[in-house]
């Protein structure tokens, strides 16, 4: 452990946000880490997707079902124990793997677990929980992003189905998906926030397919798909939630999403500051290591001070989360900010590296691209300071 990451650990043992059962998830994670996924991760980024294997050992250790019920296999532990699991996924370098393990937990599986029916429930979470059935999350379209009312897949009632027609593009997990919660346009006459309901698509459903598999300039290692709905036909009890009733469950969830990305976010910033200030230690230029040169050491100082600005930021609004707060304005400034920030940092530390740091063999160059989507998903910065004007 660098000295770096030593004050780190410290800092989070002594934080007033965390208990010892959080420690513990963090130390297990860690590990988890270092052994599962460090060694064998370059190989994922080849393949463009995570193992299925790897996301079962996951669920073996409980990872998976960190917030759920114990009921389906879970922890019932709090929002603090999400941002754990997500800070410690974005120091690993490979956020490929981590955006995989958290679409599938905090931005996918939740609208099951909060809007499923209980026999929906009892039949899926136990599987969702043990890695057995992995979920994606369908709302994005070609023309329709964080403009969840501007959607146009439609979903038509016949007797005891609905039939779905549409496409959604930039789909995590989208390949490889067992389930898929499908927004769709229910009421073509109601309101636009009264008009989306959420269904459960599997995969094999006759009319459903994936399009085609993006090709992406970062999260290599996470599978990304078009999907295309012609005439798809699922039963009634496919729904989840009420109809009409998607919008706001959609909205709901960005919330808990936002956080999610923005502990990443700091993991991954983190992990940059740690590894280049071990470069710059030891990398010579003119007869002495980078780290004699004041303008480096103030450089990697400040974007310190501004990492742990965005962690503590990511802390408190994750904390007034688990008080029942209403944290939208916290919450936009963590996805602004982090997103934002981590970039900040990428910039910076591939630039110390030097020539090293553009070369395809290097961590950072690697993180980089990773990181480039952070101002772009989960709601892009421009969207989010709208959010925060709002409330000023």
């Amino acid at each position: 452990m660098s000295a770096v990451e030593k004050i780190g650990a410290e800092a989070g043992a002594r934080s007033p946000y965390f208990g010892e059962e959080h420690e513990a998830l963090r130390d297990q994670v860690r590990r988890f880490v270092e052994t599962e996924i460090k060694p064998h991760a370059l190989a994922w980024e080849e393949a463009g997707f995570v193992p299925r294997e790897v996301l079962r050992k996951m669920g073996s250790l409980g990872f998976l079902g960190i917030r759920y019920p114990s009921d389906y296999g879970g922890s019932d532990m709090d929002t603090m124990a999400t941002v754990v699991f997500a800070e410690e996924l974005g120091r690993s370098t490979f956020s490929g793997v981590a955006i995989t393990a958290l679409v599938h937990t905090d931005m996918a599986s939740v609208h099951i677990a909060n809007g499923g029916s209980k026999a929906q429930r009892d039949r899926l979470m136990p599987a969702i929980v043990a890695g057995e059935k992995i979920v994606a999350v369908a709302v994005t379209e070609p023309d329709a992003g964080s403009d969840v009312k501007g959607i146009r897949t439609t979903a038509r009632r016949e007797g005891d189905s609905y039939v779905l027609n549409g496409a959604k593009v930039y789909i995590t997990n989208g390949v490889h998906a067992d389930l898929y919660c499908v927004a769709a346009k229910t009421d073509l006459s109601a309101k636009p926030s009264q008009s989306v309901s959420i269904f459960l698509v599997e995969k094999g459903t006759p009319g459903f397919r994936v399009a085609r598999e993006l090709d992406k300039h970062g999260w290599r290692s996470s599978d990304t798909a078009e999907l295309v709905f012609e005439d798809c036909r699922i039963p009634a009890e496919n729904l989840l939630g009420q109809e009409g009733r998607g919008f706001y469950a959609i909205m709901s969830n960005f919330q808990n999403e936002r956080i999610v990305i923005g502990a990443m976010a700091m993991g991954e910033a983190q992990a940059a500051i740690d590894l280049t200030l071990d470069y710059v230690k030891t990398r010579k230029a003119f007869g002495a290591p980078l780290w004699d040169k004041q303008a480096i050491r103030q450089k990697l100082a400040m974007l310190a001070a501004k990492v742990e600005a965005g962690r503590q930021l990511v802390y408190h609004a994750a904390f007034l989360d688990t008080q029942g707060h209403d944290a939208t304005r916290e919450v936009s400034m963590v996805k602004a900010y982090c997103g934002e920030l981590v970039n900040e940092v990428m910039y910076a530390c591939l630039q110390f590296h030097g020539g090293m740091g553009y070369m395809r063999e290097s961590t950072i160059e690697r993180m980089t691209r990773d990181a480039r989507v952070q101002t772009i998903g989960g709601g892009a910065t421009e969207v989010m300071l709208e959010e925060v004007a709002k409330r000023l």
